[in-house]
């Protein structure tokens, strides 16, 4: 397996910059394995889905994570907070630039002049640094005052309306990026959804660095996840076992039904890696955006449906689907295509 296996090309003009409206007008993709794919939009969730079928989703909350603040030296620091590494919440891993500068001990300050957060040094890994957030006040308090959302690096337009990186169902703040396929969701279509007989579950996985961290050997088996932390409650558990099928709202949903299956863990932390050959135990049907080349969500795609994925992203660029976080979904079948029995 090399990483060129999972290249396709990505016209720069298909990369969404601003989310459509309302959410569940975005266009979906409907995988029917052998057969040509349906084009319709997540609205016809409704009719897609049927009763019986389980819908999980991510219910964590982006954090104000980008803190955009200065050395008292001088300079601009960027400062994207991870996850906090001791319960109190003062000490978090980040990835800081520019790194190289940056000296134990350093106090780096907002525009106010006030001191923001402290360096306390690398993390174990070494590939992003621990800072800690200075002052009495709860931290939260500190990245509202200080952060903005942390878009990823290819959008580049201002987002006039921060809510519109949450979900609708957004809980407990704690992710440094949005689970974008569950974007496309209002309480309006939800309400649809329970009323057609689909029931609906949350888990929680905090995304974090693989976010951001693209893979960099040629041998993708040889990429090493970060972990991150899920929650699966015994109610999911016993939810996705009855259902006649379950739906993940997007791939960080899988990462967690799946680590919680393999694991027998209900929470706890995952470095779960969906590649080619893996023994499916829990998801169906995966709703999941257009992701970039060349990265593990593009692995998990392939090692859902196979090498259909190859078929189903032409058609998507050719057609004009927008892609990535705020772009438009595609609704994967596993079972799309396999002998009945099977």
């Amino acid at each position: 397996m090399r990483l060129d296996d999972f290249d396709y090309v990505l016209p720069p003009e298909r990369i969404a910059q601003r989310p459509i409206e309302p959410r569940d007008a975005a266009r979906l993709l409907v995988d029917r394995g052998d057969g040509p794919p349906d084009h319709r939009h997540v609205s016809d969730l409704v009719d897609l889905l049927s009763d019986g079928d389980l819908l999980v989703v991510n219910n964590t909350r982006v954090l104000p994570a980008r803190l955009r603040l200065r050395r008292v030296s001088g300079g601009s620091v960027e400062v994207l907070l991870l996850e906090p590494v001791e319960h109190t919440q003062r000490v978090w891993d980040a990835m800081v630039r520019p790194s190289r500068k940056m000296r134990v001990g350093e106090q780096l300050v907002g525009n106010d002049g006030q001191v923001v957060a402290e360096i306390v040094g690398r993390s174990p890994a070494g590939d992003t640094m621990h800072v800690h957030i200075i002052g009495e006040a709860d931290p939260l308090i500190t990245f509202a005052a200080h952060g903005e959302m942390p878009l990823p690096p290819y959008i580049h337009e201002r987002l006039d309306h921060p809510d519109r990186y949450q979900t609708v169902y957004a809980d407990r703040p704690a992710s440094a990026a949005a689970p974008t396929a569950g974007l496309h969701f209002t309480p309006e279509l939800l309400a649809r959804l329970q009323a057609r007989g689909v029931q609906h579950e949350t888990v929680e996985l905090v995304v974090g660095l693989d976010t951001f961290r693209p893979i960099a050997v040629d041998n993708p088996l040889e990429h090493v996840m970060h972990s991150e932390r899920y929650v699966v409650s015994d109610a999911v558990v016993q939810a996705c076992r009855t259902a006649r099928r379950v739906v993940a709202v997007g791939t960080t949903t899988v990462r967690a039904l799946e680590s919680a299956a393999a694991t027998g863990l209900g929470q706890g932390r995952t470095s779960i890696f969906i590649h080619r050959p893996f023994e499916w135990k829990v998801v169906d049907l995966m709703m999941t955006n257009f992701h970039l080349p060349r990265t593990t969500l593009l692995m998990m795609i392939d090692a859902f449906v196979g090498d259909r994925w190859r078929d189903l992203y032409q058609q998507a660029v050719e057609r004009d689907y927008r892609f990535l976080s705020f772009g438009d979904a595609m609704l994967l079948d596993r079972h799309a295509g396999l002998p009945v029995g099977m």
